[in-house]
């Protein structure tokens, strides 16, 4: 079983580049951010048509995360992070698809910091904590797959001097990511590949991308229940290097059936 999460800076614009990647690589369950459209203007259609039934909730500008799962309807259980009733945006949604429960993320940036919005980031993730850790009271396969705008560690960015002062690398929330990990998670990527540079996003600017200058902000989360049937886990690199793409690159798990 395939899932893979993907930010995809506006799912209408890059459309025809997300549709391609599901077919080419075909996982079974795709977590979407960023996908600056409304619930109307989410393209439903496409998405059903290459082959994919589809939940989303969508927001106008920077927000908007859907799951959409390969041949069958995934099933909603949440949308919204508990905790907070006056937050409107639209950044968790959480489905069982094929025994597993997957819940897509789209973490608040939080710059400029200090501010108003990097307090929102850390409101924000510590709602995601208490929320996490009653989703490992289920005792079943949970994947927490997203966009977590936190750079772990020195080793997941290129050059981490110039990151110094960004809301990615303070650390308030990288403290928050290890204590995330705390619980039990299993941080897959780096799980799998200790000793190696591994990057999700690539800046638009300065020619980061030829220049292999990137980050890793995209990360899959694996409870004690889902982590033993990890075989694999990578970065489709390549599909942020197509034209119109996203500064994003897809990152997924494979995980043994259950």
């Amino acid at each position: 079983m395939r899932i893979a999460t993907f930010n995809v800076n506006g799912v209408n614009g890059r459309l025809e580049r997300l549709v391609e990647w599901l077919e080419e690589t075909k996982p079974n369950v795709a977590c979407l951010q960023e996908l600056k459209a409304p619930d109307e203007k989410f393209p439903a259609k496409a998405i059903e048509q290459a082959g994919y039934g589809a939940i989303w909730n969508g927001q106008q500008r920077w927000n908007g995360v859907a799951i959409l799962a390969r041949g069958c309807e995934p099933v909603e259980t949440r949308r919204g992070l508990p905790g907070d009733p006056s937050d409107d945006q639209a950044r968790y949604l959480e489905a069982a698809v094929n025994g597993v429960l997957i819940g897509c993320l789209y973490l608040p940036n939080g710059n400029p910091q200090p501010g108003p919005k990097f307090d929102y980031k850390l409101r924000w993730f510590e709602r995601l904590i208490d929320h996490a850790a009653e989703l490992l009271k289920a005792k079943c396969p949970v994947v927490l797959a997203g966009d977590y705008n936190v750079i772990p560690t020195d080793f997941d960015v290129y050059k981490p001097e110039r990151w110094l002062d960004d809301a990615l690398m303070q650390p308030e929330p990288r403290a928050a990511y290890a204590r995330l990990l705390e619980q039990g998670w299993t941080d897959a990527i780096r799980h799998l590949h200790p000793a190696e540079a591994v990057y999700t996003f690539w800046d638009y600017w300065r020619n980061a991308w030829a220049r292999n200058a990137g980050l890793r902000i995209d990360h899959l989360l694996l409870s004690p229940d889902a982590a033993p049937r990890l075989v694999a886990a990578d970065v489709d690199r390549e599909v942020r290097g197509r034209e119109g793409a996203s500064d994003h690159a897809p990152t997924w798990v494979e995980l043994e059936d259950g």
